[in-house]
């Protein structure tokens, strides 16, 4: 474990009954950067966040945020992340301020009338603050989303594939909330299935396949495992996408982005360790 790592992850195992979903990760993700866990469907990527976040139980391995164990020192832990999903957890009856005073007042933070005007400066909802979230577009509860799991000033924060669903538009304002985020010195974890993402937004990308961590690096560490091809007697420089298909033999990229997920269906039956 390096001296400023965020999150420290040895070993991690896993099971769903027989379903061997984790089978020994490794990895560790510096402080105040963004880092893409790739993996198409059931590579394990929700089974990893949900034990950094303390939602699971690892059958074996360490795993550790800002030095705090995730299993013996689980309200530590708690205390310093965050986890925002897949699905925007906001209440659409409510305005975009009402929301996040809400869980100001929650979480027990003072003033919460300001820190709802601060963070909606800061994701740009200022002008949307007063209205019901149920006018917001996808992108804008995306946002005020992040923004809401951000009181408390957690240190870490999981985003668990958090463009699902939305348009290129939407994915954009996203992408720059995501930014303002580690511009701001907060560690991102960040699970997706789109390849663009990562390329746009990580520092560092591990690929998650078949259970085990089989690459892990910056972007151009990534693209040098694969030769230039060359194209009309030029060299066309491996995109991530070339990387990801190389290494796990996947030749379909649509598919795992509509097919089921076998491991969240795992998940939902097997609910041990919760």
């Amino acid at each position: 474990m390096t001296a400023d790592a965020a999150i420290h992850v040895q070993g991690l195992e896993k099971s769903y009954k027989d379903l061997h979903v984790l089978k020994g990760v490794d990895f560790d993700v510096a402080r105040g950067s963004i880092f893409a866990l790739l993996g198409s469907n059931g590579a394990g990527k929700t089974t990893v966040v949900r034990i950094l976040s303390t939602l699971l139980k690892p059958d074996a391995g360490i795993a550790s945020i800002a030095g705090f164990d995730v299993t013996a020192q689980a309200q530590k832990v708690r205390e310093t992340v965050s986890l925002t999903g897949q699905f925007a957890a906001v209440d659409e009856v409510l305005t975009g301020r009402e929301n996040l005073i809400l869980i100001a007042k929650l979480r027990h933070q003072k003033d919460p009338g300001g820190i709802a005007d601060a963070l909606l400066a800061r994701f740009s909802l200022t002008d949307a603050g007063s209205r019901r979230v149920g006018t917001y577009s996808g992108g804008m509860r995306r946002r005020l989303d992040i923004a809401m799991s951000l009181i408390g000033s957690p240190s870490v924060i999981f985003l668990d594939e958090p463009t699902t669903g939305l348009d290129p538009a939407a994915r954009n304002e996203v992408w720059d909330a995501v930014r303002e985020l580690a511009s701001g010195g907060t560690t991102v974890l960040l699970t997706t299935q789109y390849l663009e993402e990562a390329e746009q937004l990580a520092n560092q990308i591990a690929i998650l396949h078949k259970g085990t961590i089989i690459v892990d690096g910056t972007l151009a560490e990534l693209k040098q495992l694969l030769p230039p091809a060359k194209v009309e007697y030029v060299e066309k420089q491996p995109s991530l996408e070339d990387v990801f298909f190389a290494l796990t033999g996947e030749e379909d990229a649509t598919e795992h982005e509509t097919a089921g997920d076998p491991e969240k269906d795992a998940a939902a039956t097997g609910k041990e360790g919760r």
